[in-house]
């Protein structure tokens, strides 16, 4: 089982270890790639401010963001696990996993990132602003850029379902094929079902939780969901898909 996940927006203050050793990060293929979009960033917030505020999609007011990323390679570090701390992270609350969930969260979760491609939960980076919709000169579109150096480090992982988590914006970066199961999450009120954004990160954060604290791995699309069933989720498999597309997972949840 591989469980996808974006990065939050929201993300701890300041870390407290070593300084960035990108050659200690996990997936060492992405080391090239990773230095590359480093490289970039660095000379981008090095620039004009009002060019680095306008390229990163930020107001004057969030100019502090553009110092965060000056000093990326001199930085303490802290582990993707602390790092994010957005709603999704809330609700998947890795510190109050049990033992056994915490060991099975390090091996089965993957972090996409607009500046480090993706991430173990224990991989150790400064905190930073980069988001995968931005364009940065000179690499392009983030998630364009990513896709092939993540389909080639990626290409061997999961020996079951891949439970993809993931933004529209981050799933661009890498498409696992027929292997996937999209998780999308649905209100229903009155009858009628309408696909939710906010609540939506909240309620993957919970379905991460439950598929760790199992301790099942689930090997099928159909497993999974009877699975999520059985630990109290309302799970509706659709129909399976065409052309090496991902299978499609709906969570419902009251209005």
């Amino acid at each position: 089982m591989l469980i996808l996940l974006p990065p939050s927006e929201g993300k701890a203050a300041e870390g407290d270890g070593p300084k960035l050793a990108l050659g200690r990060l996990s997936f060492p293929a992405l080391t090239s790639a990773r230095e590359k979009a480093l490289d970039a960033l660095t000379a981008l917030v090095h620039g004009p401010e009002d060019e680095a505020l306008a390229v990163l999609g930020l107001t004057p007011g969030q100019a502090g963001e553009l110092r965060r990323n000056q000093v990326l390679r001199t930085a303490p570090t802290l582990t993707a696990g602390d790092l994010y701390t957005g709603v999704l992270y809330d609700n998947l609350a890795l510190p109050a996993l049990s033992a056994a969930a915490r060991r099975r969260a390090q091996r089965s979760v993957i972090v996409f990132s607009g500046l480090w491609g993706v991430l173990r939960l224990s991989d150790r980076v400064p905190p930073y602003r980069l988001s995968m919709g931005v364009r940065l000169p000179p690499l392009g579109g983030l998630a364009a850029y990513w896709r092939q150096p993540l389909t080639e480090a990626l290409a061997e992982q999961a020996t079951g379902v891949i439970i993809d988590m993931r933004s529209s914006t981050y799933a661009q970066a890498w498409q696992p094929g027929s292997r996937a199961v999209t998780v999308r999450v649905l209100r229903e009120a009155g009858g009628a079902r309408t696909v939710v954004s906010h609540m939506a990160k909240a309620t993957r954060g919970a379905v991460a939780r439950s598929l760790l604290e199992s301790g099942e791995n689930p090997r099928t699309p159909k497993r999974l969901a009877a699975l999520l069933a059985d630990l109290g989720h309302v799970a509706e498999l659709g129909p399976a898909p065409r052309d090496g597309r991902p299978w499609t997972l709906d969570i419902v949840v009251p209005a």
